[in-house]
């Protein structure tokens, strides 16, 4: 078995050795072996030119990333936790997802920024943000979330071919989680939603964390004789809207499960897009679950209060599907 920790690890090793052109950056990346393990040992098999400690200055190593894409090389910055990123959103917004526009097509920011993301671990208010939908809002810049050990093994090489900066979030909640994972496996696609689960009465769209709550939703509706179909974003920028509404036609209802905030988020993001092209083929109001509009607490009973659970999930599936 191998861990999602792992994956992300072999990831960023496989890269290294691949490609002379890419490096990692961040804040304790190095000797510590990153804020969640994830870098550990890469300092001693690639050497201090290919893994960079950084100072605590997240605009600095953000755009030192940006200059170096600029100049030919491949940057991997690790941001420790989305918060963080807040630090460097000047440079993200301003300059890594504008240059090509602002260039005339001139100059491309072929840049990966890795940053952890929600809750789930009793980080507190302050480390426990889910700001996906915020920086899927931002056109040039491409975001994905792996919610599986593949995924996290697969979505990096694909994100180091885009010409373009990817912003990959990786929740902390799914760092322990593992799986099977081939020898062989490889770059993945991150262009397009997977259908995680088939079903046939209610589609369950969710990213990240938010899929093995999904899942285990369906497992429950499934003893209850209710057949959930289950979709992986994967990318929320683009967004993968025809797979989503494909499966709205063949189920007639819509349940979307978000960590994230509820007011303009990601799940009303899909609910809009359902609501303009699917709106005749919706047997039930669209339901969505997701985190308390709270800062996230501390204390774990209610971390847990505060976000999406399998047992809500449940709930809103039988509303959509008529049984209470």
């Amino acid at each position: 078995m191998t861990t999602y920790r792992d994956g992300v690890r072999e990831a960023l090793r496989d890269a290294l050795i691949r490609d002379e052109r890419v490096f990692l950056m961040g804040e304790d990346v190095g000797a510590y072996g990153g804020c969640f393990g994830v870098s550990r040992g890469l300092l001693d098999e690639f050497g201090p030119r290919r893994i960079r400690d950084t100072p605590l200055s997240e605009s600095a190593f953000v755009g030192a990333g940006i200059g170096a894409a600029l100049g030919g090389s491949r940057p991997i910055v690790e941001v420790m936790t989305v918060n963080f990123s807040l630090l460097a959103l000047d440079q993200i917004l301003n300059n890594a997802a504008t240059l090509r526009h602002m260039s005339g097509g001139q100059l491309g920011v072929p840049l990966v920024i890795r940053m952890a993301t929600g809750a789930g671990r009793q980080l507190a208010a302050q480390h426990s943000h889910s700001l996906e939908a915020f920086y899927a809002h931002i056109p040039g810049l491409r975001v994905v979330c792996p919610a599986t050990v593949a995924d996290a093994r697969g979505m990096l090489w694909t994100a180091l071919a885009d010409p373009d900066p990817v912003v990959i979030f990786e929740p902390i909640s799914l760092y322990n989680s593992d799986a099977d994972l081939p020898v062989d496996a490889g770059a993945v696609d991150i262009d397009n939603a997977v259908i995680r689960r088939a079903g046939t009465d209610v589609t369950l769209v969710a990213y990240g964390a938010s899929v093995p709550v999904a899942a285990d939703a369906a497992e429950q509706l499934a003893a209850q004789d209710i057949s959930a179909e289950v979709i992986d974003l994967r990318s929320l920028r683009p967004l993968d809207e025809a797979t989503v509404l494909e499966s709205v036609i063949r189920t007639h209802r819509l349940v979307v499960v978000d960590e994230g905030w509820r007011s303009v988020g990601v799940a009303a993001e899909i609910a809009a897009r359902a609501a303009e092209h699917a709106y005749y083929d919706l047997d039930a109001p669209i339901g969505r679950v997701c985190a308390a509009e709270v800062p996230v607490p501390y204390a774990r009973q209610l971390e847990e209060a505060a976000l999406p659970q399998s047992a809500t999930v449940v709930a809103a599936a039988r509303e959509a599907v008529g049984v209470r």
